[in-house]
């Protein structure tokens, strides 16, 4: 299989982590007779730096002739701390996702039973949990109209929302629900707001058309809280912009570690995989932060382009990984391992589909880790 995958690092931690990511893909194609074509594009602070936009045409170009996109982080904090800047690294990942009409993002939120320590929530609480999240992307309140009066003491924001835009993305929770265990909960405020009763309605409406799936609705502040009381409960989470922005990252604490979550990102074009955290500027460089996210954004990258054993593979390797507590500094501040090895060992892992015999000395020297 031939593909073309255009790669966009970013900022901060974002090339390093997306290095392994590719080191991964690499070892794929290698074992599966696939071929890779890269493309790489400047995007956020990076861009700014070298074009003064964040995202310049030329990467917009190389993302739509692509059959898939990895993408790293964006951020850093000359931006962040200066309210008056003009232009924003995350400018460029709000166009981008307008451009290529990727209107549905989608967070699988997982535990493993060797990290539940990590968890502010006791284990009894997060054993099992397997959900996922469709959050609306591209519509809402953060693509809304925006106003600030003269004086500068009174502001809005429009939340804007069509029947065809909530359609689109159910039709995928839905279908997701199916292949899972039939079961879908959408979030809104549908006793305030007038766009979560048009989700509702949407929802209600297409129900009939996937009766094996069994539909219940929560409240966003009740959704927040039961995340928390009874994660075991959801199966597929369905729900506009900004909730999902907010319930998404609270489910991290779900795994312990925001580094080890994957998300994607479908429309009408080319689809987007990144993992969930920010640039994490601190980290940039010193190889300590966690690839894992980015690692397993590549499965699921690997699962749209439908070489779905390849991407088990990858999650198998993965959760070896993280079984036999080679982990990074975020995971274990004491007993960590650079995020160069976590790929490397990753990488080996997929070469032999198996690592029976390791020898920590010759980690710990990051040279190879089999006997």
């Amino acid at each position: 299989m031939f593909k073309k995958i255009a790669i966009l690092k970013g900022d901060g931690i974002g090339p390093e982590v997306t290095n392994q990511s590719l080191k991964v893909l690499n070892a794929i194609a290698e074992k599966f007779n696939h071929k890779f074509e890269y493309a790489e594009g400047l995007i956020g602070a990076h861009a700014i730096d070298k074009t003064g936009d964040p995202l310049p045409a030329a990467t917009l170009d190389i993302c739509l002739d692509s059959d898939a996109i990895l993408f790293g982080a964006i951020g850093h904090p000359k931006y962040d701390n200066d309210p008056t800047a003009k232009v924003r690294p995350e400018q460029g990942l709000l166009g981008l996702r307008k451009a290529l009409q990727l209107f549905a993002n989608i967070r699988p939120v997982t535990s493993y039973s060797s990290l539940h320590f990590l968890s502010p929530l006791k284990t009894k609480i997060i054993e099992g949990v397997d959900f996922v999240i469709y959050r609306e992307l591209t519509g809402g309140i953060y693509f809304g109209k925006k106003e600030l009066n003269e004086a500068g003491d009174c502001a809005s924001d429009d939340c804007v929302y069509t029947s065809a835009e909530i359609e689109r993305i159910a039709h995928l929770a839905f279908k997701a629900a199916q292949q899972r265990r039939k079961k879908l909960t959408l979030v809104d405020k549908a006793n305030v707001l007038e766009t979560s009763r048009l989700w509702r309605k949407v929802v209600q409406y297409l129900s009939a058309i996937y009766p094996d799936v069994t539909v219940d609705y929560l409240y966003v502040d009740n959704a927040a809280m039961q995340i928390i009381l009874n994660p075991r409960q959801f199966d597929v989470i369905l729900t506009e912009n900004m909730f999902g922005d907010i319930i998404s990252d609270e489910a991290s604490v779900i795994s312990g570690s925001l580094g080890l979550l994957p998300s994607s990102s479908i429309g009408v074009k080319t689809a987007l995989f990144e993992p969930i955290h920010g640039s994490y500027p601190q980290a940039a460089g010193l190889d300590i932060a966690n690839p894992i996210g980015s690692i397993l954004s590549a499965a699921m990258l690997l699962d749209h382009l439908e070489l779905t054993e390849e991407a088990a593979l990858v999650r198998k390797a993965v959760s070896w990984t993280i079984e036999h507590k080679f982990v990074t500094k975020d995971i274990d501040p004491v007993n960590n391992y650079y995020t160069s090895t976590i790929g490397e060992m990753i990488v080996e892992y997929v070469e032999k589909n198996d690592l029976e015999e390791i020898h920590p000395l010759n980690i710990e020297l990051r040279k190879s880790t089999i006997i």
